[in-house]
């Protein structure tokens, strides 16, 4: 069935949607910190590049990167189709990425980005669970 929109107002449709980050994964980090006694971290706090999770004692952001939207050198794959398109939002994502952990870094704050693929190969085995706790915790200490 054809679309009912013309290009330009499927594109403004479309534009008015608000991502709300990947649930899963946050959920999946934020019960890797609780199972792991990880305490003093807030979620959806207000500030440049909208962190996954902030601990601000620590000034530390933490950025959960989706394999697929962030491109993951291990796991990103590309579409087949409208292939320049999504050429050019990946590499505008990574400039962001880029942009939000520099600015973050010269105001003072250490920045941590861990890829989905660690977070579920977290919660199926126990060592990469404790690599990545450890990787959390030498930050933090």
């Amino acid at each position: 069935m054809p679309d009912v929109f013309t290009k330009a107002k499927r594109s403004e449709v479309m534009s008015r949607i608000r991502g709300r980050g990947n649930k899963n994964t946050e959920v999946a980090l934020g019960k890797l910190l609780r199972r792991n006694h990880v305490t003093g971290w807030r979620c959806n706090q207000s500030m440049f590049g909208k962190p996954d999770f902030v601990f601000p004692k620590f000034k530390l952001a933490v950025f959960v990167d989706g394999c697929f939207w962030h491109g993951c050198p291990k796991h990103a794959t590309q579409p087949k189709n409208n292939r320049a398109f999504w050429k050019n939002k990946f590499a505008r994502n990574k400039a962001r990425d880029l942009l939000v952990t520099r600015t973050l870094r010269l105001q003072g704050w250490r920045v941590l980005r861990i890829w989905e693929h660690a977070l579920r190969w977290a919660n199926k085995k126990p060592q990469n669970e404790a690599r990545l706790i450890r990787r959390i915790q030498r930050i933090l200490d």
